[in-house]
């Protein structure tokens, strides 16, 4: 480095070095000058004041310079590796690749280019060269552990963990008496449990078990030690000493569901399907009652056997465990409770009992069979607890009466304005729901998940500028939207966006969702930095597990969610693409004079508007963002904060494709991954990839309503193109006439005809009957009215008691019914049939807004309808008065009653 430059030069350059390193990037940037006046084309020096500038925020400059630098002296390995550094910084990972690659050739051995290299490698999973960059490290120097350790990940991460094995083994032969310094004994037992783990990885589970019991002094981690042997005494088929160390396990922490479970497997008396013989049940509840006795505080032990008791013993159980409870008043019992609402039966004998129960503390003020009193919050909980209860079974009446009732004995926990929020939103009443979750945010301003279901349940409602002030007393002073991205705070960027989607706001929703899209690309890079943390702390199992887990990130739900409302943007604004500025000029030059007027003061005004909202932000954030040192932080401006620049693209199925690409990878067992990839390329008429999402449908769920409005759908078009001319059209139609006798729902039948068989099979479901209806719309036009018939001829039967997990309730769902008025309105177009429709809807719907229910907050004289807010007249709160700081005049006639 320098050697090319006079002593005095070559020791700035030096400092310039060591300027970058300590992040002193304006003393480094002086040197640089001091140089570059005697040596102008230095370009070691050019590079390396590209690389301080590029820190400092001039992007441009740096590039230019280091490109320079480089044209200078191509031979130079400093003048590559800093070419390097400078796209790592941009994340152009495989351009730095390239750069690091040229800089070895002419310095091959050089120790910082080789390390820089492997975490690209490890970063871009580029596992052979992986391999092979940490062997030339350790050859180069075999005296430091991290290499050593480097190597064994590479071969780990690379399929080889026999081989990974060798190299840890080999790395305990250079250390004196096999022992560690003091200060690295964590470290090294981290590393011996990480050599075992390869061991079980590999199969040789025997040789694992020894290596542990060997090396067990040397283990720090008694605890990882212990799992890690019963582990392997399990799958060595040792199950009676695997289930005397799971009690050992257990007397550490009897509160541990994963021990619990191991020594059920250990005792042959485990079953993923939670099916047990009753002489199974009987012993596994001989073992939950002997370790009841031993372990008489554990919440664990008196919950698991609710999981497989049945009947009478199941409710003795089951009335023991929820007893305490409601003395105790947990407001997290029916989550608690609520997995077992899946088992059959279950349901009807938990009803039973907490009406039970309820009735005896309402009456006598003690529990069944029991003298002592219970204090008059029992009451309360029971309430909140039954409540609860009749929602999960979709009893909204039920549920609201009990709610209220519990109000009504204690109006100050906020708890219950919360739950019948919940309540109010599976009924149907958004904007109620949006009404008392601020209501209950305002009883607890410091809390900041009340304050965060709040804003929740406003995005439900569409109620966006609301929810937004409302977020915004959680997060930093400014801008509460950077705020909110800067903290990746994805559920609201995903429920707003959803909301924006809604009410058509394509720009803005599509800003959510790419932003969301964004944080799994930052949590992606994120990974960079514990590439070498991870080998230098020896943290090595939790480090191949983050690998993993970032190899399979974009499965996650939220991704999901996110990419999925993108797609759907994009085919919306391909059917409705946006007018050009001539277009709207031309409509305008249309308009009487009168109505151009007024559209110019409606334009002038919105501009007017949203140019006020700015400066009210900007002298917000200018003011509280001066921090006591008197700077003021500069934050970049976001040139698109609407999204309007999202909407500006000339091919928006190409921009759909990549997000789907994305979902098809990682997500390929979801029936919406393929429905949007069929819409996507129907559109970009690419019919083989469409025939491909539609038979991954057919794969997943041939029976869905959506699989087969796309297998009708598609061959229609189909019979509808003209006769194939070139090559490739012959091709296609003939794989596409072979493929077609294959599905054996159109083997002997036209799309008519299976249409009509498709409708035998599924007569009594609505969403069937509705996707048919569509279906044969499109086929025959000339059949609208017997397509509307289809839908209305549909019966709410009540559904049938299966598992009992839901009461005496009808099978329609609110959503379900939403989506067929859509259907009626916007395809079928029939205002008429969709107004008996909605009038059926709200006799079954009372409290759905959006069918004008009776007892819906859009009825002027609802309950829940005081200027768009939940009116509770017993104790006079009134969401819609309240103020952003709570309305404490509220609380002034509360009492507490018994």
């Amino acid at each position: 480095m320098g050697a090319s430059l006079p002593p005095k030069e070559a020791n700035l350059f030096k400092l310039i070095v060591k300027s970058y390193e300590t992040k002193q990037y304006k003393k480094g940037l002086k040197a640089a000058d001091a140089i570059l006046k005697k040596f102008p084309d230095h370009g070691e020096t050019l590079s390396m004041k590209g690389l301080t500038l590029n820190c400092m925020d001039r992007k441009s400059e740096a590039y230019e310079l280091v490109r320079i630098g480089l044209k200078n002296d191509l031979k130079s390995h400093v003048c590559w590796h800093v070419y390097g550094l400078l796209y790592r910084s941009d994340r152009e990972y495989r351009e730095a690749i390239k750069c690091y690659r040229n800089a070895l050739k002419i310095d091959p051995d050089n120790i910082e280019i080789l390390r820089d290299l492997s975490l690209l490698q490890a970063q871009m999973r580029d596992l052979t060269g992986f391999v092979e960059t940490r062997q030339q490290l350790l050859t180069l120097k075999p005296n430091h552990r991290m290499n050593w350790i480097g190597f064994a990940v590479s071969h780990h991460l690379n399929s080889n963990a026999s081989k990974a094995v060798k190299i840890l083994e080999a790395y305990e032969g250079t250390l004196e008496d096999d022992h560690p310094p003091d200060n690295e004994r964590c470290e090294h037992g981290e590393m011996l449990l990480y050599k075992v783990s390869l061991l079980e990885e590999s199969s040789s589970m025997e040789r694992a078990l020894q290596e542990l019991h060997k090396k067990e002094s040397k283990i720090v981690d008694k605890l990882d030690y212990k799992e890690q042997e019963v582990s392997l005494l399990v799958k060595l088929g040792r199950l009676e000493e695997g289930a005397e160390l799971y009690r050992v396990l257990l007397s550490m922490n009897p509160d541990n569901y994963r021990y619990y479970q191991g020594l059920q497997k250990c005792l042959g008396l485990y079953a993923e399907n939670s099916q047990y013989s009753p002489d199974e049940i009987e012993r596994l509840d001989d073992l939950y009652k002997s370790l009841g006795q031993k372990y008489s505080w554990s919440s664990a032990v008196k919950r698991i056997p609710l999981d497989f008791l049945q009947g009478e013993k199941f409710r003795e159980a089951a009335d023991n465990y929820i007893r305490p409870l409601l003395t105790k008043g947990v407001p997290s019992l029916f989550s608690d409770l609520s997995p077992l609402y899946d088992h059959p039966g279950k349901a009807d004998i938990l009803e039973q009992l907490i009406l039970e129960l309820e009735h005896s503390v309402r009456v006598t003020g003690a529990y069944p069979g029991r003298v002592e009193k219970e204090p008059p919050s029992t009451l309360l909980w029971a309430l909140f607890l039954l409540a609860q209860h009749y929602d999960r079974r979709g009893q909204y009446d039920m549920a609201l009466s009990k709610i209220d009732e519990a109000v009504e004995h204690t109006p100050t926990v906020i708890d219950l304005y919360s739950a019948k929020s919940r309540f109010l939103k599976h009924a149907g009443d958004l904007a109620a729901a949006a009404a008392l979750a601020d209501e209950a945010r305002c009883m607890d301003l410091a809390d900041r998940y009340i304050n965060s279901e709040c804003v929740k349940r406003m995005l439900q409602a569409d109620q966006v500028p609301l929810a937004e002030r409302t977020a915004v007393l959680f997060t930093k002073d400014g801008d509460q939207h950077n705020n909110l991205h800067d903290m990746q705070c994805m559920w609201y960027e995903l429920a707003s966006g959803e909301s924006y989607f809604r009410q058509g706001d394509l720009g803005r929703a599509l800003k959510k969702f790419l932003g969301v899209e964004k944080h799994y690309a930052d949590i992606t890079e994120d990974q960079f930095d514990f590439h070498s943390y991870c080998l230098r702390k020896m943290t090595l199992r939790s480090y191949v597990e983050m690998l993993k887990f970032q190899d399979r990130l974009h499965s996650h739900a939220y991704f999901h969610k996110a990419a999925a409302g993108a797609i759907r943007c994009y085919l919306k604004l391909y059917d409705s693409p946006l007018k050009s500025t001539s277009e709207e000029d031309d409509d305008m030059s249309k308009l009487p004079p009168s109505q151009k007027k007024k559209m110019r003061q409606k334009q002038r005004k919105a501009e007017a508007r949203a140019k006020k909202e700015a400066e009210g932000k900007n002298e917000e954030s200018n003011v509280s963002g001066v921090s006591k040192s008197g700077k003021r932080p500069v934050k970049p401006v976001d040139p698109d904060p609407h999204g309007e620049k999202l909407l500006q693209v000339d091919h928006p199925m190409s921009e759909a494709t990549k997000y789907l690409k994305l979902l098809q990878k990682n997500s390929p067992e979801s029936l919406e991954t393929h429905l949007l990839s069929f819409e996507v390329n129907m559109r970009k008429q690419k019919i083989l990839l469409a025939f491909q999402a539609l038979k991954q449908l057919l794969r997943l769920n041939a029976e869905h309503p959506d699989s087969h409005r796309s297998l009708i759908k598609f061959f229609h078009k189909v019979d509808l193109m003209p006769a194939p001319e070139t090559d490739t059209e012959k091709l296609i139609w003939s794989v596409l006439g072979a493929e077609r006798p294959l599905i054996s729902r159109l083997q002997g039948n036209s799309l008519v005809e299976a249409n009509m068989n498709f409708l035998e099979k599924h007569q009594d479901s609505l969403m069937h009957r509705a996707a048919v209806a569509e279906v044969l719309y499109a086929l025959e036009p000339n059949r609208k009215d017997e397509a509307i018939a289809l839908i209305e001829d549909s019966t709410n039967n009540m559904v049938p008691n299966t598992n009992g997990a839901l009461g005496r309730v009808r099978e329609w769902k609110l959503k379900d019914c939403i989506t067929v008025d859509r259907l009626l309105k916007t395809f079928l177009v029939d205002d008429a049939a969709a107004l008996r429709w909605k009038e059926r809807c709200a006799e079954y719907f009372p409290y759905s807004t959006y069918f004008e229910g009776s007892r819906s907050s859009a009825v002027p004289d609802s309950a829940y309808n005081q200027n768009g807010s939940a009116n509770h007249a017993d104790h006079g709160h009134n969401a819609g008065s309240i103020a952003v700081n709570g309305n404490l005049e509220a609380f002034k006639d509360l009492t507490i009653q018994s």
